[in-house]
């Protein structure tokens, strides 16, 4: 390709749809991504399923977003969750909606939102070469091209959507921030968001594999509540994950003590506890204390629940006191575990921090410092909570880009 208007540097969600929007406007983009095949990352997002946005209200998008959600406001409503919905659909991709307004492709195959950004790269005439940029190259405070491995390539715009540090062997291993520190933009530190927790003592290791479905959970700094939220959680060796342990882990700083509990029935106050499980007593009135709990808990809460509730397994029911059924139904409204901390950034489902918005004009997604330079996706420093969040981010952030580069 021959006198090219706009090279993309990364050929994730943010860099496909920036490429995608800058060609549609009828410029040659060229789109340059490392790794063998676009879209690596997001072949695994949502399980393998790709939750691709949320289908909230603006007010509750913002309120999910984490870090800097103001600098979100123009990109959002150039291309809000709306606009990706209909951007897949009319592409050929349906989409459901599920619980918590989380969209899907109807396939529940992440590849197939791959293959729509796909197909439409190449009816935008998008030019993709695989290869690893080095550097950019800016002269007199403009961009004027990218530095390859074996060669150079000169545009007069170039939006970098290199992605973050999260999951490095899909290829995000930090270059963007990289290329931001050399010309000059500002890093605020990039850590690990939405990241399984590991806790202390052994419990979670007795409970591994044991998912659960509505629980409420609360992340407590002292006796403060940081964040709570409801849904499903997953034990594991180390400790504990799933969606309403990632969302809670964005809020958990180095260096702090933070204890997670576990509300195991939020829908009953401890009084309406109590008496569910005086009726289960009632319905196993001769038996043991450790068989009659099997319609109440999974299998494997039931022995470490009754080890911390110090109540004699073998003891039989209608000999259980009031007190110690008022023990037991503290324990499985407050099931408390202590935070050791974060599992290793590659192990997070997105990167906190990056180039610092106060370096980008929301406006466009360009740099305050560098003319015909612009930024989008995960390099920059917003995040959200699960649920299709950080991939609308993505999108808005992309679609801004990309058209903002086409027009100035």
């Amino acid at each position: 390709m021959s006198n090219i208007d706009i090279i993309v540097i990364g050929g994730g969600p943010a860099g496909m749809m920036a490429a995608i929007t800058a060609g549609e406007q009828g410029k040659k983009v060229l789109l340059i991504e490392k790794n063998k095949f676009m879209g690596r990352k997001l072949r695994i997002t949502g399980k393998g399923r790709c939750n691709v946005t949320n289908a909230c209200e603006a007010e509750d998008f913002f309120r999910n977003i984490v870090r800097n959600p103001k600098f979100m406001y123009s990109a959002f409503y150039t291309f809000d969750n709306n606009s990706v919905i209909s951007f897949f659909e009319e592409s050929g991709t349906p989409l459901k909606t599920e619980r918590g307004n989380r969209v899907f492709p109807v396939s529940d195959k992440a590849g197939d939102i791959v293959d729509c950004l796909n197909k439409r790269l190449r009816r935008a005439n998008v030019e993709i070469i695989r290869d690893c940029v080095k550097d950019i190259i800016i002269n007199d405070g403009k961009v004027v091209g990218v530095k390859l491995t074996n060669e150079e390539k000169y545009a007069s715009k170039v939006i970098v959507a290199t992605g973050g540090i999260s999951y490095p062997v899909t290829g995000s291993t930090g270059d963007g921030y990289k290329f931001a520190l050399r010309s000059g933009h500002r890093i605020v530190e990039p850590r690990g968001s939405l990241v399984p927790v590991e806790c202390e003592g052994k419990l979670c290791r007795e409970l591994q594999g044991l998912s659960l479905r509505n629980v409420s959970l609360s992340l407590k700094k002292g006796e403060k509540e940081i964040y709570s939220d409801f849904g499903e959680m997953l034990f594991s060796h180390f400790g504990i994950t799933g969606p309403v342990v990632l969302s809670a882990s964005a809020h958990i700083k180095d260096n702090e003590k933070y204890t997670v509990v576990l509300d195991l029935k939020p829908a009953l106050s401890e009084n309406e506890l109590d008496k569910r499980i005086l009726k289960d007593f009632d319905k196993n009135i001769n038996k043991d204390f450790v068989n009659s709990l099997s319609e109440l808990l999974p299998v494997k809460l039931i022995n470490p629940v009754i080890e911390l509730s110090g109540i004699d397994p073998r003891k039989k029911v209608n000999s259980v006191t009031k007190e110690e059924r008022m023990n037991l139904t503290k324990i499985i409204k407050n099931l408390t575990f202590k935070v050791k901390g974060l599992r290793p950034v590659d192990e997070a489902v997105v990167t906190s921090g990056g180039v610092s918005v106060k370096d980008i004009n929301p406006s466009d997604m360009q740099s305050k410092i560098v003319e015909g330079l612009y930024f989008c996706g995960e390099v920059i420093d917003v995040d959200a909570y699960t649920g299709g969040f950080n991939l609308q981010i993505a999108f808005s952030t992309g679609y801004l880009a990309g058209l903002s580069a086409a027009e100035n």
